[in-house]
């Protein structure tokens, strides 16, 4: 994707997998470009149990004629797992559907070209406001290490040393805009460059 693309990050954390995957699969198809940040912090509604009995029973399924090599293929990673209920709700063994995919890109954690992009919620997937209050839920990153993904602990790892990063950043350019506030208050302009910038109108 390039720079001058009008790309939508939006940040997974606390939304629902399922709610998230229809509204994004809309908008893939009217067009959107779509990136999707934090995939491990995406929730399930139910509880944990019955998302890994529901996982284990999705392993199992093969096919006949050659089941080490003709799939279907079990995702593990927290990505590719919303990358796969996505396709789902989208015709995607047609030309239209396959394009509308190649607009979509999923990560886990926020990598490098998006941790410095403004990010945005659905309100409409957002676990706080579709899931009644005390009903029980599960995070995708906890069920995939329970099937098999092998990278929560890195995944953690730069997680935490980007929001250490991000602070210092968001310091820094406070102390930048208080410095320029300062510096506009106290600026003084001379009567020579006064009286030409009035010639021009300012």
């Amino acid at each position: 994707m390039s720079s001058f693309e009008n790309v939508v990050v939006i940040d997974g954390k606390d939304h629902l997998l399922g709610r998230l995957a229809s509204i994004v699969a809309k908008q893939l198809l009217n067009g959107s470009k779509i990136v999707v940040v934090r995939c491990e912090d995406l929730n399930i509604s139910g509880e944990f149990f019955r998302a890994k009995i529901k996982y284990h029973d999705y392993l199992r399924k093969m096919t006949r004629y050659n089941p080490t090599r003709g799939g279907p293929f079990h995702f593990r990673a927290p990505s590719r797992i919303f990358y796969k209920a996505v396709r789902g709700m989208i015709p995607h063994k047609t030309a239209r559907g396959a394009a509308a995919l190649e607009r979509l890109k999923a990560f886990e954690g926020v990598p490098p070209p998006y941790d410095k992009c403004k990010k945005v919620v659905v309100p409409q997937a957002l676990r706080v406001l579709r899931l009644q209050p005390g009903r029980k839920y599960c995070k995708v990153g906890r069920l995939s290490h329970e099937v098999g993904w092998k990278y929560k602990g890195v995944v953690e790892r730069l997680e935490e040393r980007r929001k250490v990063k991000g602070a210092a950043y968001y310091e820094k350019k406070k102390q930048a805009l208080r410095q320029l506030a300062e510096a506009k208050k106290t600026a003084s302009v001379p009567a020579k460059t006064a009286k030409a910038l009035e010639a021009y109108g300012y």
